[in-house]
């Protein structure tokens, strides 16, 4: 049998991503792991109700922004209470794109990846 682990992102700004998640989603840290040298750092951040994880990879020696291709991956979450969810995303201002007809939208984290949000079933 073959679950799913986790999910990664690399990032810049390491504390403002974390912030951003716990914000944004609601997502905490559930264990970090730290290279000797210092220069390396994992986050993985939990939704408190799976297993699965978002990895956020911060590099010591990276300073320039992450090249995301055509941005055609994405992660996607399931809001129990979309619309207070939607509400606090178009209050933040992080809505990058929505598709009403399919009733989803997504929201741009400080690195420029895509979160698609869609409604519980």
């Amino acid at each position: 049998m073959i679950a799913f682990n986790h999910f990664n992102f690399n990032v810049l700004d390491l504390d403002r991503s974390i912030k951003f998640y716990k914000e944004a989603l609601g997502l905490e840290p559930v264990r970090t792991k730290e290279a000797s040298d210092h220069s390396f750092r994992l986050v993985y951040l939990g939704d408190g109700k799976t297993g699965f994880t978002l990895e956020l990879t911060w590099l010591r020696d990276r300073t320039e922004p992450y090249d995301l291709g055509e941005g055609e991956f994405h992660l996607a979450l399931e809001a129990d209470d979309y619309e207070a969810v939607h509400k606090r995303h178009k209050e933040m201002g992080i809505i990058c794109f929505e598709n009403e007809s399919m009733g989803i939208y997504f929201i741009e984290d400080p690195d420029g990846y895509w979160i698609e949000m869609i409604p519980a079933k």
